[in-house]
């Protein structure tokens, strides 16, 4: 009988900004997809900021700690975040920051359930454990915890509350297989709508919360049904294909390869164009290699 091991991940592409002051709640409240009223010590919540045209700009998990948001962002874009947060700080009593120096991110997962907590099996739930923010994923629990600590914090959780000690594995080839998106490696920044990257399926947009910025766009979107990509997962056959590689059949285009790691990867896909290949059993290619595009269990879409 196979064991199922726990694995881990410090997620070094992963970083943590701040925002904490009197008006931060009201604030992030005007700058994301999600309902910051639900954000609390025990529950955290997975959103966007758009632009007004309602695209993606960032994406992030946002957790309550010691009277301060955290977000748990893309290292590499967390500068341009807290730019674009600060343009709308105007004179609201909101101090954005970041962790770096202190805080890292890690994951922890299993393939089949989830490691032993003390917590209730539902997305975004939250605690206190030897010093670290222990979240399960809002996104799906598929994905397992996102766990937010001091190094040395972290090592004692994986020591004092696991029954054995976790493997350290791939987690980008483990988010990959249960197909969510890794940020602007798959959403594209300034073109990309939340709802045909899946942020309803994955719980990152209220419908029901007051205006935020790109609110009206996405409402609209929601309401006609609008969508005319998707972004899934697809199976590699042959040589890994290049990020931005076209995805292609006999008589044209159907996508773009976004992230990829070995035979796993993302793709957004023209629905109306999948369809008719689908129909005539056609072969997808995204350079050297075959692809095929998967609709994830998760993912309840009944067009594609």
């Amino acid at each position: 009988m196979k064991i199922n091991m726990t694995s881990y991940s410090i997620l070094e592409d992963r970083e943590i900004l701040a925002i904490s002051g009197t008006d931060a709640r009201s604030f992030l409240q005007a700058m994301i997809s999600n309902d910051a009223s639900k954000i609390a010590p025990e529950v955290s919540i997975y959103a966007a900021m758009l632009t007004p045209q309602g695209k993606f700009l960032h994406d992030f998990i946002i957790s309550q700690n010691e009277g301060s948001f955290l977000l748990d962002t893309e290292k590499r874009r967390v500068s341009e975040l807290a730019k674009n947060l600060n343009l709308f700080r105007l004179g609201s009593d909101v101090r954005i920051s970041t962790k770096a120096d202190r805080l890292l991110v890690a994951a922890l997962w299993q393939k089949k359930g989830l490691p032993i907590f003390h917590t209730s099996p539902k997305p975004g739930n939250t605690e206190q454990i030897s010093n670290c923010s222990v979240i399960l994923d809002p996104r799906l629990t598929a994905l397992g915890y996102r766990i937010i600590g001091a190094p040395k914090d972290i090592k004692k959780l994986w020591s004092n509350k696991l029954p054995t000690a976790p493997t350290k594995s791939n987690y980008d080839i483990h988010r990959l297989k249960v197909g969510v998106p890794d940020g602007s490696r798959d959403i594209q920044v300034n073109k990309s709508f939340l709802l045909e990257s899946n942020f309803e399926e994955l719980n990152g947009v209220a419908f029901d919360k007051g205006c935020y910025i790109g609110q009206e766009n996405t409402a609209r979107q929601k309401h006609r049904g609008t969508i005319r990509r998707r972004l899934i997962k697809v199976h590699i056959s042959g040589p890994t294909p290049n990020e931005g590689e076209i995805i292609t059949w006999e008589n044209g285009e159907i996508g773009q390869i976004r992230s990829v790691n070995n035979t796993c990867g993302m793709a957004t896909v023209r629905l109306d164009r999948w369809a008719e290949a689908k129909a005539q059993n056609a072969k997808f290619c995204a350079g050297l290699a075959t692809i095929t595009p998967v609709i994830p269990e998760w993912l309840d879409y009944k067009k594609a």
